[in-house]
């Protein structure tokens, strides 16, 4: 299967939602997973984490699936490994979730084939790979120079209707 690319469309979606699952934070401080949640919930995103062998994380209660918070939430950022992207997209599809975003900076990231054909072919919207901070106003030097260099090489996501015309 060819890389699926969201469009700006899709990403702007799910960045307008403003509670979110963050699946796979780690339980370490220092870790990305964290700073991302930490700069999300400083931008007033509420941001559910998920992991099952944490209790809370930065003081938020922590559950263990998607489908076990209340109220649900709009999206499911996945922080995960590629194979456990499989399994937690699947929850999502059971918890109604229909945003999915699989991160991605470097490498694989969450990104997983199936996984990707499994949202799409249930209707749910997903960002197979990038990384949120590109596309956050004002975000640090780094994320935008980022921003830029995927847009100099073509693999920054365009305007759907700028994707049909090429």
């Amino acid at each position: 299967m060819a890389t699926q690319r969201a469009s700006l469309e899709t990403i702007e979606d799910f960045l307008a939602q403003k509670r979110i699952a963050m699946a796979g934070i780690s339980r370490d401080p220092a870790n990305f997973s964290v700073k991302l949640f930490e700069e999300l919930c400083r931008r007033g995103y509420d941001v559910i984490p998920v992991n099952p062998n944490a209790a809370e994380v930065q003081g938020i209660r922590c559950f263990a699936r998607v489908q076990d918070i209340q109220p649900p939430v709009d999206g499911a950022l996945l922080m995960t490994s590629p194979e456990a992207t499989e399994t937690v997209v699947n929850d999502c599809a059971e918890a109604g979730i229909r945003r999915v975003w699989m991160y991605r900076a470097a490498g694989q990231g969450s990104v997983s084939a199936k996984a990707v054909e499994f949202c799409l072919g249930r209707g749910m919207l997903v960002v197979p790979g990038q990384c949120p901070f590109m596309f956050l106003p004002d975000a640090a030097g780094f994320h935008r120079f980022h921003g830029f260099v995927r847009k100099i090489t073509g693999r920054y996501p365009r305007h759907e209707s700028s994707q049909k015309l090429t």
